[in-house]
């Protein structure tokens, strides 16, 4: 299974978060492109309109399946090892995941402000498109 996560470039905190998911996962799970990929963009039917609510998750297995903003948020958390545990305990509390939301919606609003805006788009180590997974599949079929 693969899902794509589509984030701000620009972004020093979407960038940050994403460097973090790369040195878990390590391309397992999770591919990743800019949300200033044009061309991944319209692969996907993703427009400027829609990268301003928030990054995106698409599952690669069924690219109409797809999670954005807070709700992206929780399912790569959800996704990550004993992530489901953590998720299910913050969306069970009352009150709890709406005020994430909120949060979410302000930290989006104001990114730049709050944590700065980078020169240039970080390319990711693990890029959708990006042969890591199958490599590494054939790798332990082969071994």
């Amino acid at each position: 299974m693969t899902y794509y996560v589509i984030y701000d470039g620009n972004c020093n905190l979407c960038v940050s978060l994403v460097q973090v998911l790369e040195k878990l996962d390590q391309g397992k799970l999770f591919l990743y492109a800019p949300m200033q990929d044009k061309d991944t963009l319209s692969n996907f039917g993703i427009t400027p309109q829609d990268c301003e609510m928030g990054m995106i998750l698409i599952d690669g297995n069924n690219p109409q399946r797809r999670w954005q903003g807070s709700a992206a948020a929780e399912e790569i958390g959800r996704l990550l090892p004993a992530g489901d545990i953590f998720v299910s305990a913050y969306r069970a509390l009352p009150g709890v995941k709406w005020v994430g939301d909120r949060a979410y919606e302000q930290i989006r609003d104001n990114r730049y402000t709050l944590f700065g805006k980078r020169d240039s788009i970080y390319q990711p180590a693990y890029p959708i498109g990006c042969k890591a997974v199958s490599n590494a599949a054939a790798r332990t079929s082969n071994g």
